[in-house]
């Protein structure tokens, strides 16, 4: 009963308003006419006035035509970023000082696969402030690529880097730190595997559930200062999530790229099927199960205070 009370005063409520604004319409334009009519008559033989008033409004228009083209190439910007599956990102740091990113790397972690294809992985999950330190330690699975420590794609790596601390003991030994770190995760049951590509790095991809992040490595500069693209697989067919995907598995199953066993401490090299051929010991020496001993050229480089590359 209420209901429909509140209902009814509501209705009546409504059409009272809109009968008194139809009934003062004539009337306030009446008022607005004979204020227009009695204004112009006051300003229609002040030429500065009319001056200024013409080009305030060319002003205006030139503001709003220029706001609206802008607004359009804007929409069609995010269009095509919308077709690519790139996800929107705010440059500015939200609640706490976590960026969009860094949200989705640590809620999409838990129980996702985790593929990751960088240089030395040790500022990407080695460390504990890495980027995807939790989401490994969380995912259900996880294939990581890295720089073979001893091989030319790493000694071009710290070339190429202009901090002149960065050197190919360096690079060497935080790869080194990182396959000790997986050999932990390895040890306590994790489902990681690892293979270490000799080239030089062109891309730093990691790819989280249904979200692939992106940066890529220039020369002279630092690749956590190079912009990062997310892209998401929503579903989206012309999206770039399955090229990246896509991507990273035809360098997981390149037979050219040894995999490295984190239980036997051994480099795995398999055929095209993905058969194993023949098994040998890495090329470098010490054991990988505790840290080095402290020298001034062998320990590890986070503890000298040098900045890491990942």
């Amino acid at each position: 009963m209420l209901k429909n009370l509140s209902h009814l005063s509501y209705h009546f409520i409504v059409l009272l308003l809109s009968a008194a604004i139809a009934l003062s319409i004539p009337r306030m334009f009446s008022a607005l006419a004979s204020n227009l009519l009695s204004f112009w008559a006051f300003i229609e033989n002040e030429k500065i006035f009319l001056v200024s008033l013409e080009l305030s409004t060319a002003a205006a228009l030139i503001l709003l035509f220029n706001y609206g083209r802008q607004g359009w190439e804007a929409r069609r910007l995010s269009r095509v970023a919308a077709s690519a599956g790139l996800v929107p990102r705010s440059p500015l740091r939200g609640i706490l000082g976590w960026k969009p990113a860094d949200r989705l790397k640590t809620n999409r972690g838990i129980a996702a696969d985790l593929l990751i294809l960088g240089s030395t992985g040790s500022r990407t999950f080695a460390d504990a402030g890495g980027e995807f330190h939790n989401a490994l330690r969380n995912c259900s699975k996880a294939r990581i690529m890295l720089l073979d420590p001893l091989g030319e794609g790493a000694a071009a790596r710290a070339c190429n880097i202009s901090d002149p601390e960065i050197t190919p003991d360096v690079i060497r030994d935080q790869i080194l730190e990182s396959i000790r770190f997986l050999r932990e995760l390895r040890a306590g049951q994790k489902d990681v595997r690892l293979k270490l590509y000799p080239e030089m790095p062109l891309l730093k991809l990691s790819i989280l559930g249904d979200h692939a992040f992106l940066r890529h490595y220039h020369t002279w500069l630092d690749v956590d200062g190079m912009p990062e693209y997310v892209f998401s697989h929503d579903g989206l067919h012309g999206g770039l999530y399955l090229p990246l995907y896509r991507y990273f598995l035809s360098r997981w199953n390149d037979p050219a790229i040894p995999e490295y066993d984190l239980v036997t401490d051994e480099l795995v090299l398999r055929d095209k099927a993905g058969r194993e051929l023949r098994r040998q010991p890495p090329p470098w020496t010490g054991p990988l199960e505790a840290p080095a001993p402290a020298s001034a050229t062998t320990q590890p480089a986070r503890m000298h205070g040098i900045p890491s590359h990942a």
